[in-house]
């Protein structure tokens, strides 16, 4: 039997869920897509300049989870601006996310 899902907290949502490379038709592209715990994970550590023990606090998460999740975000990153695939942050929100995040991420929000 499955250890249950802990809650995990994302502080808010993307300004754009889309990004695609300039001059290709979409329907040359294949996608990747962000997950909404990956790109909050890449917000507070490469964004904000968190430390992970910090960010996993902050999303309610232990360090070494934190660390899985945005390991995975940036292998996706790195997959989609070098191969020019389109990213696409999903928008669907999982059961122990709901609820927990603010409508968009501040632009007051400094780095680090």
């Amino acid at each position: 039997m499955t250890r249950p899902k802990k809650g995990r907290t994302i502080s808010c949502s993307p300004a754009a869920y889309y990004f695609k490379p300039r001059g290709i038709p979409m329907s040359e592209l294949e996608e990747v897509v962000l997950e909404t715990d990956e790109f909050e994970a890449v917000r507070l550590a490469d964004l904000l300049g968190m430390k992970q023990e910090e960010a996993a606090l902050s999303m309610n998460i232990s360090r070494a989870t934190f660390g899985r999740i945005v390991s995975k975000a940036r292998k996706k990153l790195a997959e989609s601006i070098i191969n020019g695939k389109a990213i696409r942050i999903s928008e669907e929100m999982s059961e122990e996310l709901k609820g927990r995040f603010k409508p968009r991420c501040s632009e007051k929000e400094e780095p680090r």
